[in-house]
């Protein structure tokens, strides 16, 4: 596998807050509901925003505020929406996690969320609860620098770019396979679309669910892929983002290389790539310029990434060490079957981490760990909110516990989520002011906790 490295670039500009006059809030109304869609020509129930999946691009400036008020339509399903890589400083109730930051939002009820956006950059939201993401609840969500404020880089216009991975079995067969014993694995997705858009070979038999012509080549949304017109000579910032359920995706453009400029939210050293490896819960934004034959068009392709072979290991630096630290190890070495071993993408909500370092095979803190801390005398440690924990391997990362609240750190591959791959880190808690109101009990005894 190839890999690269990826410095942070300072860039006190950017850094700089909206002044507070300037800051907008932003209103959305969300109805959740069914929809039957075809993505990939293959008809069924998707769970959508305003009749849309994806949802709508939600834009805002760097200290804007959003209040987004979601309707519970879905006639017996729960659910709830987590703001990917917003840290919710200030307001950790708004994080989106059902059992966590809040009840679930019940059937044919609302809840309002209320943030503040504090960090331009490219950021995502999606379904938190059951499966719902693998049903198509998700979106982008794009924060721009203040008015006045320039970019370490320039560019002519952009376009956001929303990887997934799709299955023709319903969700809810999905979960009760998982829920089995033994259990049933949901197995490698039939599509994979962007930006809701994808195209499945319908000829085969298979190609029905029995239940009649459930997949059609030239009906519905299918049939064409997501278009971007670009100018020739012009540059485009590309903000990509990935929210497959079990796809590691490698993401290219015929005929062109593309310049890595941001990461999960934080502007990068420029790097010139053919190719660009994505996992599920990351964010990337990429500069391409239209300088191929403007007569034809160019296919942006996400396939499957091959194994990690090989030894590929690195070390990043890490900032300000005046506090006492407790490094969190994530190990991937012991298998639940011989010699197979999968990739564990791990976000982690309210926070973003430095990434000390990943190697092969167990962690042993005597020999591994002082190699933590040997590149910190350069500097320019990699920001994340999402990192990849490599087959048979470990991968070490680091955090300030900055953040009064209780957050959530799992797995971001749907599947493994749902089985129970995560854990809580409760930080502060007795420092956080009197909670919502909105926010305590759930169904009948809904704010009567005070």
């Amino acid at each position: 596998m190839r890999t690269w490295r990826l410095a942070v670039l300072a860039c006190l500009c950017a850094a700089a807050a909206a002044a507070p006059a300037e800051a907008k809030t932003h209103h959305h109304t969300w109805n959740i509901t069914y929809q039957y869609k075809s993505p990939d020509c293959f008809r069924k129930l998707a769970v959508t925003i305003n009749g849309e999946s994806p949802g709508p691009t939600i834009r805002a400036a760097q200290g804007d505020t959003l209040v987004v008020t979601v309707h519970n339509m879905l006639d017996t399903e729960n659910t709830a929406i987590h703001w990917h890589g917003i840290r919710q400083i200030g307001s950790p109730w708004a994080d989106g996690t059902a059992g966590v930051t809040q009840c679930p939002i019940l059937p044919g009820e609302t809840f309002t969320y209320r943030f503040v956006v504090d960090r331009p950059g490219t950021y995502m939201y999606h379904a938190h609860y059951g499966m719902q993401r693998v049903a198509g609840l998700d979106g982008m969500l794009v924060v721009s620098v203040p008015d006045g404020v320039a970019e370490p880089f320039a560019y002519d216009g952009e376009h956001t770019v929303l990887l997934m991975d799709w299955w023709h079995q319903s969700v809810y067969e999905q979960a009760v396979g998982l829920a089995s014993v033994p259990m049933v694995f949901v197995g490698e997705p039939q599509s994979l679309l962007i930006n809701g858009r994808g195209v499945f070979n319908c000829s085969p038999p298979a190609a029905s669910n029995g239940g009649g012509a459930a997949c059609n080549a030239f009906g519905g949304e299918c049939g064409w892929p997501t278009l971007f017109t670009a100018s020739p000579g012009k540059t485009y910032r590309l903000r990509i983002g990935s929210l497959t359920s079990l796809a590691s995706l490698s993401f290219e453009i015929e005929g062109h290389t593309m310049t890595v400029v941001e990461a999960d939210g934080y502007y990068v050293t420029p790097v010139v790539v053919k190719n660009l490896f994505i996992y599920s819960g990351e964010t990337y934004s990429v500069l391409v310029t239209a300088d191929q034959d403007p007569s034809r068009s160019y296919w942006a392709a996400e396939t499957h990434p091959w194994h990690l072979h090989g030894h590929d290991f690195w070390v990043l630096g890490y900032g300000d060490g005046r506090y006492d630290p407790a490094d969190v190890v994530l190990q991937n070495a012991n298998a639940l079957a011989r010699n197979v071993s999968e990739v564990h993408p791990w976000h982690l909500h309210g926070h973003d981490f430095w990434v000390l370092g990943y190697g092969e095979g167990k962690f042993v803190p005597e020999v591994d760990g002082p190699g933590l801390n040997a590149a910190s005398a350069r500097g320019g440690a990699v920001m994340k909110n999402t990192v990849a924990l490599h087959p048979m391997g470990w991968t070490a990362v680091r955090f300030r516990a900055s953040n009064p609240g209780v957050w959530l750190f799992h797995c971001h591959l749907e599947a493994h989520v749902y089985m129970g791959m995560g854990v809580v880190f409760e930080e502060g808690v007795d420092v956080l002011p009197r909670l919502p109101a909105s926010i305590m009990g759930c169904g009948r005894t809904k704010g009567h906790h005070y």
